[in-house]
């Protein structure tokens, strides 16, 4: 059975999401300490694929997956998800909301219940840990009182008593998370897809403009754009993109052919369907069929076969 990394250790978000995008086929989930560590082991072999959180929409993005993603070999992406965060409150048995004077979660987790912790538990410390499921490991072993964690770290340490359940400042908060594996055949084009790349540009006047340019010729949504430090080349960024569209598709292939020739470097980190299964809005001059037109009639052009 193929084994599927995860950032563990068990209990956290990401085991939630990894469970979602390993659905439709059976595998072993296996918990890694640290991104780094899960994308290094997908790429000797260790494990097939691996599932990472990369966007929250309280926190903004995961630097630790995007950083990761643009070394060593590269990987891509086959799927995503989202995942509602929301937090429970697990405690030590016999203690009750009033009597906890400690509480530990992942930095993320503490600043998206902030205000819930200042109007429920303003005089309990806040203790910083690796994940949400480490707080709860540590709940278990009896160094804090509470943890900020998700739902399923309690199928991991049952003795834990749920004091509060679902808790977050902003309600509709979400994360969205990857599956991703070594380069190979590609999702299939849904119609509803979206493409990820890495690129790096030359530091001079007006790159940035004429690299969204090349996407906008085309009609092509951009959803995300969020620069990275180069960390050996100060003053040098990585721009991390996503947008609407399949690298099968004609106007995204010519895209990223054209923002090849521009830019220092490019790394496609993708195409995949995107989560909400929402097709993008295409206008009728970049669509597929706008596209085959104008070719065939160039090829027509150029064999003599116009005037």
């Amino acid at each position: 059975m193929p084994e599927i990394a995860y950032l563990g250790p068990p209990g956290t978000f990401t085991e939630q999401a990894t469970r979602r995008l390993t659905a439709d086929f059976e595998a072993d989930l296996v918990p890694y300490e640290g991104v780094p560590v899960a994308l290094a082991a997908v790429r000797s072999g260790e494990v097939l694929a691996a599932g990472v959180p990369v966007e929250n929409s309280v926190e903004g993005s995961v630097p630790a997956t995007l950083d990761a993603l643009t070394v060593d070999d590269p990987l891509v992406a086959v799927a995503e998800t989202m995942v509602p965060v929301q937090f429970d409150v697990l405690a030590r048995p016999g203690l009750e909301l009033s009597q906890v004077n400690t509480v530990a979660s992942h930095p993320h987790a503490l600043a998206q219940v902030r205000g819930w912790l200042g109007e429920n538990l303003p005089k309990a410390e806040q203790h910083a840990v690796a994940s949400t499921a480490a707080a709860a490991a540590a709940v278990a072993n009896g160094e804090f009182d509470a943890a900020i964690s998700a739902a399923v770290a309690r199928e991991h340490y049952p003795s834990l008593v749920r004091l509060e359940h679902g808790i977050a400042d902003v309600a509709d908060a979400v994360t969205r998370f990857l599956l991703v594996r070594k380069p190979g055949a590609l999702p299939e084009p849904t119609g509803a897809d979206r493409t990820s790349i890495c690129a790096v540009i030359s530091d001079e006047v007006g790159t940035l403009a004429d690299m969204l340019a090349e996407l906008s010729l085309r009609g092509i949504n951009l959803s995300r754009i969020e620069s990275r430090p180069v960390k050996d080349r100060f003053g040098h960024y990585r721009f991390f993109l996503d947008f609407d569209g399949h690298v099968a598709d004609t106007r995204i292939g010519e895209a990223l052919a054209a923002l090849k020739r521009r830019c220092s470097t490019v790394r496609f980190l993708g195409s995949y369907p995107k989560a909400d299964r929402k097709p993008g809005y295409v206008r009728s001059a970049a669509s597929e069929q706008a596209f085959d037109k104008s070719a065939r009639w160039l090829e027509a052009v150029r064999e003599g076969r116009l005037a």
